[in-house]
């Protein structure tokens, strides 16, 4: 137990989600719990984690959910541990709600991400048929987030976009999207600029004549031609900024100029892989969009914290000619952590109270 690592989770605390302040002590460690001096309120060990209040071990539950996220069945579970159903449904919507957590608050903060690529899958589910969209950043293959909708629409598109707007920095942007025609007119309207006029309350004005563009940002719509099930062209369209913009930042990005949506066509096989409802011509469907969205975040969470990608590796030379690899994930390359995290690492990192740790916006960096 180490007191100087926990924060207090008492809502009424001044020190409520603050590190450092000297104020969290040891209150028992048979029963492995804290107190806080300031308001006096004790707490466990597992507050704010996956592991509160369950009576298995942290380290039998960690095993479970990392077969869930790995793409285990759920009744082979159950017939090789001799658990509920239910209990497992339960374990993983508790882990997806805190791996969504976890992803709100490491990888949603501004960050210069370069080139973005997104797609949508086809979701199905009882009744009819949803859609998943997702994002990457390309340089560090970063899952930046996910948006589920019963409709492929322009609402669909712009939640997607505010997600990326809430990841990155204002520097030059590229994105690398599919054919559809909606990704341009959402990609404009949600990183415009809002210009202040020096005045107090909302100006009266159009909003068209109180916005600006994204500098240097460009869009690049990849339309593939397709004969039956066969891809047999594609062609390049440059929607919004200039080729040399977007060449440059292909180059930065990938080291070739020929623009594509592979790397978030590869993700996307990641999640059709570990969620049976994504499969292609499976006979899973989803009966809540509420566990996909749990799922979505438990797959996205490890594979960015867990997972070491082969592609982001890096050569360590050493003596008389050797050297070995060492594992990076994405959130490694991107400078969120500096180790390769565990599952039960993932699940027992107590997430910060809303509005305790500093936001910091994107204009203003």
């Amino acid at each position: 137990m180490d007191p100087d690592k926990v924060f207090c989770h008492n809502p009424n605390c001044h020190a409520r989600g603050k590190l450092g302040l000297k104020n969290i002590g040891v209150h028992s460690i048979k029963q492995s719990r804290y107190i806080c001096h300031i308001c006096g309120k004790t707490f466990t060990e597992t507050k704010g984690t996956m592991f509160y209040r369950l009576k298995h071990s942290e380290q039998f539950v960690a095993l479970i959910i990392t077969l869930l996220a790995f793409g285990c069945p759920t009744a082979a579970i159950v017939a090789a541990f001799g658990l509920n159903e239910r209990t497992v449904t339960d374990w993983q919507h508790r882990a997806g709600i805190h791996c969504q957590k976890v992803h709100q608050h490491q990888v949603q903060q501004p960050r210069d991400l370069g080139q973005v690529q997104a797609d949508e899958i086809c979701v199905k589910h009882q009744g009819g048929i949803a859609w998943l969209a997702m994002v990457i950043a390309v340089s560090t293959r970063l899952w930046l987030g996910g948006v589920l909708s019963s409709r492929r629409d322009t609402d669909l598109i712009k939640s997607l976009i505010e997600q990326v707007r809430s990841c990155a920095l204002y520097r030059p942007l590229l994105f690398c999207v599919d054919g559809l025609v909606m990704y341009v007119s959402a990609i404009q309207k949600v990183l415009a600029i809002p210009v202040l006029n020096g005045k107090r309350g909302r100006p009266c004005h159009s909003v068209q004549t109180n916005l600006k563009e994204w500098e240097n940002l460009c869009i690049v719509r990849v339309i593939k031609q397709a004969s039956g099930r066969r891809v047999i062209g594609i062609t390049q369209r440059i929607a919004c900024g200039t080729w040399k913009q977007a060449c440059l930042l292909l180059k930065q990005t990938q080291n070739t100029l020929n623009a594509h949506t592979a790397y978030i066509e590869r993700i996307n096989g990641t999640f059709r892989s570990r969620i049976t409802s994504l499969v292609r011509r499976g006979r899973s469907l989803v009966r809540h969009l509420s566990t996909l969205r749990n799922g979505m975040y438990l797959v996205g969470t490890v594979y960015n914290f867990c997972t070491p990608h082969k592609s982001l590796r890096k050569e360590l030379y050493l003596p008389a000619n050797r050297h070995r690899w060492i594992p990076m994930t994405p959130a490694m390359a991107i400078g969120i952590t500096d180790h390769v995290w565990t599952v039960r690492e993932l699940l027992s990192y107590q997430v910060h109270p809303l509005g305790s740790y500093l936001e910091v916006d994107l204009l203003s960096v």
